[in-house]
């Protein structure tokens, strides 16, 4: 393994346009009145916290201190106290690295693409759309309201079918219901949304409808249908039970929503459980409804890595402002190490790549290198496939 001069978090860093970054740092004004902790050290000490997997103020700026003479290489004259990032993180505008989250995004997102299946086949774009609580504790984090005596907050994300990543989030408190969100998010014509029972809304949802965009969700089960029409199902996808087109007979479901809808009956073996698919898609094979409900599996591996692989759990700050840069360095972290793993002719896990890289943080070997070669063989080792 060849060495280099910087270490592999200083080579992580370059992945991001400084120019860009200064840009953005000049529309917001953050930089203002900053007495010499800039936004990017800021930004570097906060994206620390997720590559290293710290959790604290404390072992932040200890983190920092530690590396010493690499600090030059990050960009950052001095290590920043403990006193300084929390100030920061309650004053300092959020919304710049929510920017920069989705300026990453629109510069990585050709290498991100899985080109997967159904996504290459129907030729659309298919977001997939769910909310995500992170329990806070109510006496600290006083406005996240949730429940009476318990906080919570509140991840809404739109998630790129192709990229396994949010085009679109939003964190609110744990009170803010899902369909509020979803009816100020604006979707492309011919783009497909999925979405769960908990989204039903039938006035948003013909109005999805009315601006060319096809919804695959589930029906409720309250829902007062007629069937209009049964058709026949092919034999070789056992796990389609029915295919009908209906329409809503309830008041308010049938002012909601006067059109003609259709409903796929499947067994969800995985699950062992029987689904209700609701979608205004007319044309499509019963198979390939249920195939884009299934991924919306996707958006659930994606909140999972999120809170088990990146520090979400326990904030360093309780003002809002600091809960959300600390949410979108999370996002930033995680598109970072997708991308690495995306280029990387080595087939890394995430959480392996993550646990490797909080390893190797400070070592200085070349990051590529690394990354398609993590492990050498030894030229004298016995082959693989040798029994002793």
């Amino acid at each position: 393994m060849s060495s280099t001069k910087i270490s592999l978090f200083a080579q992580l860093l370059r992945l991001i346009d400084r120019k860009e970054f200064k840009n953005l740092v000049r529309i917001y004004g953050t930089d203002k009145h900053c007495k010499g902790f800039n936004t990017w050290t800021h930004f570097v000490s906060m994206l620390f916290m997720q590559i290293a997997g710290v959790n604290s103020l404390r072992d932040i700026s200890n983190g920092l201190r530690s590396a010493t003479g690499n600090l030059n290489h990050f960009g950052v004259s001095t290590a920043p106290c403990k006193s300084s990032i929390s100030y920061q993180n309650k004053h300092r505008d959020h919304k710049v690295f929510l920017e920069l989250y989705f300026k990453l995004l629109d510069r990585y997102e050709p290498s991100l693409a899985r080109r997967r299946l159904y996504a290459r086949k129907l030729k659309r774009k298919v977001f997939i759309m769910d909310s995500s609580i992170i329990p806070l504790s109510l006496s600290l984090f006083d406005w996240a309201k949730f429940r009476t005596k318990k906080g919570a907050l509140k991840l809404h994300a739109v998630l790129d079918y192709d990229s396994g990543l949010p085009s679109y989030a939003y964190i609110t408190d744990g009170k803010k219901h899902d369909v509020k969100v979803a009816q100020s998010t604006v979707f492309p014509k011919d783009s497909v949304l999925v979405i769960d029972r908990a989204y039903v809304d039938y006035k948003w949802l013909y109005n999805l409808d009315s601006t060319g965009v096809i919804f695959v969700t589930r029906l409720k089960a309250n829902a007062d249908i007629e069937v209009l029409e049964k058709y026949l199902t092919n034999d070789k996808h056992e796990h389609i039970l029915s295919d009908e087109d209906i329409r809503l007979t309830g008041f308010y479901g049938s002012k909601n929503y006067p059109k003609k809808l259709r409903i796929v009956r499947v067994y969800d073996q995985d699950n062992d459980q029987y689904l209700i698919l609701l979608t205004n898609q007319m044309s499509w094979t019963a198979d390939t409804i249920s195939q884009l409900y299934k991924a919306r599996w996707d958006i659930e591996v994606f909140f999972k890595h999120l809170k088990q692989l990146f520090r979400i759990k326990s904030f360093v700050g309780t003002s809002a402002n600091a809960v959300r840069i600390q949410m979108w360095c999370s996002m930033i972290a995680m598109l970072l190490i997708k991308y690495l793993k995306s280029k990387a002719e080595y087939p890394w896990h995430l959480s392996n790549l993550i646990s490797f890289i909080r390893i190797n943080t400070f070592v200085k070997i070349d990051l590529w290198e690394w990354v398609n070669h993590p492990i050498k063989e030894n030229a004298n080792s016995p082959p693989k496939n040798t029994l002793f």
